[in-house]
């Protein structure tokens, strides 16, 4: 009997002599209609991206938060809606159809797929998600591909008409590709939108030995000021936790001011302690906080 690894479609397989018809119903289960995987499978994105390429009769274009992830963007679940370009109006569950009309050159193959590009997964991503999600999948997108704002732009020229346009506008105005997760995402957004000015993000600091690279997530150079979000493995991982500690010292050594932001902090405190690092640093006398 064939194995198969990955999607296939259920009656090209028994057309094709492959697999008896039983074989389909007791060793694999339909992720979409017709399209199956074997039954003790937990499917990924990719695979159910692939699953819905096929169920689309390999005529869909994988767009969207889809697309992206395939890209390389993180942060993506893997039980998100699959986002197809395919006209259909009774698309299945699981599967979100847009009916978008695409350039030529607006997608490429992907392992034998149909996919769009960087720069039209990000005009698509910029212009109909949430506002604040746009912003934090567009940071990831980028991240992953550095894409740049004038290649969605270039995009948004040719789709004049295109819905979202006026969101597309504000999340580019926010974009920062130097966001390494949603939460430093929803941090700087935090600062800006409180009338900070806009922090540059991965700020590179050597230490003052000359044997040690470090990049801040955001902050203000010209103040020593950083601001960081510490993930749960900055705590449970113990070489994470030592080379933190190593960190810590270096960039106290070289006079940085550094703001640690973890999951439990609230808007209010993070705000508090922002206000009275910066009056800190903002004094000719000022020591480090």
């Amino acid at each position: 009997m064939a194995r198969f690894d990955s999607p296939f479609v259920g009656s090209e397989a028994v057309v094709a002599g492959a697999i008896r018809k039983h074989e389909l119903r007791s060793r694999y289960f339909a992720v979409f209609p017709d399209v199956y995987l074997e039954k003790d499978a937990v499917p990924t994105l990719h695979q159910r991206a692939k699953a819905g390429w096929l169920w689309s009769h390999r005529q869909g274009v994988i767009a969207g938060l889809t697309a992206s992830a395939l890209h390389g963007a993180k942060w993506v679940d893997d039980a998100a809606p699959v986002e197809l370009i395919w006209p259909n109006a009774r698309p299945a569950m699981g599967l979100r159809i847009y009916d978008y009309r695409l350039r030529t050159d607006e997608f490429g193959g992907f392992d034998g797929m149909r996919i769009t590009t960087v720069a039209r997964t990000g005009f698509d991503i910029a212009r109909r998600r949430p506002l604040d999600a746009a912003i934090a999948n567009l940071d990831a997108l980028g991240s992953a591909t550095g894409l740049q704002t004038p290649d969605i732009l270039r995009i948004a020229r040719e789709h004049r008409g295109a819905r979202g346009r006026r969101q597309l506008a504000k999340v580019l105005d926010l974009y920062d590709p130097g966001a390494a997760s949603p939460k430093e995402t929803w941090l700087r957004l935090l600062v800006i939108r409180n009338d900070y000015p806009r922090p540059r993000t991965q700020i590179p600091v050597t230490s003052a030995d000359g044997r040690r690279r470090y990049y801040l997530d955001m902050g203000w150079v010209d103040l020593m000021l950083a601001l960081e979000y510490d993930g749960e493995h900055h705590r449970l991982n113990p070489d994470q936790y030592r080379y933190d500690i190593q960190r810590s010292e270096d960039l106290y050594e070289l006079g940085w001011t550094r703001l640690r932001v973890v999951k439990t902090n609230t808007s209010a405190d993070i705000l508090r302690r922002l206000a009275r690092a910066w009056r800190s640093r903002l004094r000719p006398d000022r020591e480090n906080f």
